[in-house]
């Protein structure tokens, strides 16, 4: 039966892989990459060189498709992610029956740790309960974007026997800071709804291409260098064309 493997690639560095990831990578007989367009082939060339550098398998194979696009300011949030899921469930199902031999091993590599805020899994299951093309799959998890964030500014995602809120910017914006918790991490901002929030005991420390040669951070009280990110990012997005960041917000108890 064919086997589909979704390999978490870390978030940037190419030494962010775990020796199971590189172990599972020379397992593959065909590999997707989506393209994204010329403004994020930074992320298709940053997928090449981990081949390059990691698979010794002399007879694999990259297929590149053109990624599912979808709107980014949507009326229904909800409805317009369902509708881009099953658009790539469409893309992924048609790699799958026509790229992987009926033994074979398809690989997808996932940025950062597919567990946490990517669709891969749930479009993945949405093509095998399909059931037009019959396949197994399994996770190799990776590095997050989370875990290297915390890394680089030397600190930890939870404090001493506290709880950790993850969220994204949409919920940050609308739910505001949780109340019951000190440390709350917001992925998926592209708002930069920390500018949003009154409270004047919180601290930020932000990352944009953590673990890359791009790498920028910032850290401090939210009311001294939160005005700072939101110039600084769109900056880095015009030069590079697309920036990946995320952020955790910490409360300070006096």
């Amino acid at each position: 039966m064919r086997k589909i493997l979704i390999i978490g690639i870390g978030a940037g560095d190419p030494e962010h892989l775990t020796i199971q990831a590189i172990n599972r990578l020379n397992e593959v007989d065909v590999f997707f990459l989506l393209d994204k367009g010329d403004a994020k082939k930074d992320l298709v060339d940053a997928r090449r060189e981990i081949l390059d550098r990691y698979v010794e398998k002399p007879d694999y194979r990259v297929v590149q498709a053109v990624d599912a696009d979808r709107d980014r300011t949507p009326e229904n949030y909800v409805a317009t992610v369902a509708e881009w899921h099953q658009r790539r469930a469409d893309l992924y199902e048609r790699l799958i029956r026509d790229e992987v031999g009926e033994d074979g091993v398809g690989g997808i590599l996932a940025w950062g740790d597919p567990t946490l805020y990517d669709n891969t899994i749930a479009v993945i299951e949405q093509v095998r309960q399909r059931g037009n093309v019959a396949f197994e799959y399994a996770v190799i998890p990776g590095i997050s974007s989370v875990s290297a964030l915390v890394a680089a500014h030397r600190t930890s995602i939870n404090q001493i026997g506290k709880p950790v809120h993850i969220t994204t910017g949409r919920r940050l914006a609308a739910d505001g800071f949780p109340p019951d918790v000190d440390d709350v991490v917001v992925m998926l901002d592209s708002h930069c709804a920390f500018t949003t929030l009154e409270d004047t005991d919180l601290d930020i420390y932000w990352g944009a291409y953590v673990g890359s040669p791009d790498e920028i951070t910032v850290a401090g009280p939210l009311t001294e260098v939160g005005a700072k990110i939101p110039p600084l990012r769109a900056e880095a997005r015009e030069r590079k064309g697309w920036v990946m960041d995320t952020y955790l917000l910490r409360r300070r108890r006096s």
